[in-house]
């Protein structure tokens, strides 16, 4: 399994509802077998600097990729890239169920 966690920032705070908002859309993209977006939860006392995480499950690289291919991936991208100053992004093979 894959899993696939994106971070973002949003360049001004008022942005950050509308930013989740047009991420949430990715969810309506096949290939994914768990997706999720959320606000930080701003629980650790160290780093909160994140607005939005991102979180979803593939089972291979070959759903990810199909995932990434859709059309509604590209246009997410390009309506979030103008509002976002962050992204930080991680894919690792997960043995947990």
């Amino acid at each position: 399994m894959i899993r696939h966690i994106v971070f973002f920032t949003a360049k001004r705070a008022e942005d950050v509802g509308m930013v989740q908002r047009l991420l949430g859309r990715l969810g309506e993209i096949p290939h994914a077998l768990a997706f999720e977006v959320a606000a930080n939860a701003r629980i650790d006392p160290i780093g909160n600097e994140i607005d939005i995480v991102v979180y979803a499950e593939f089972a291979d690289e070959a759903a990810l990729a199909a995932w990434k291919g859709h059309p509604i991936y590209d246009e997410t991208t390009q309506a979030v890239r103008p509002l976002r100053e962050l992204r930080y992004s991680a894919d690792f093979r997960s043995t947990l169920r």
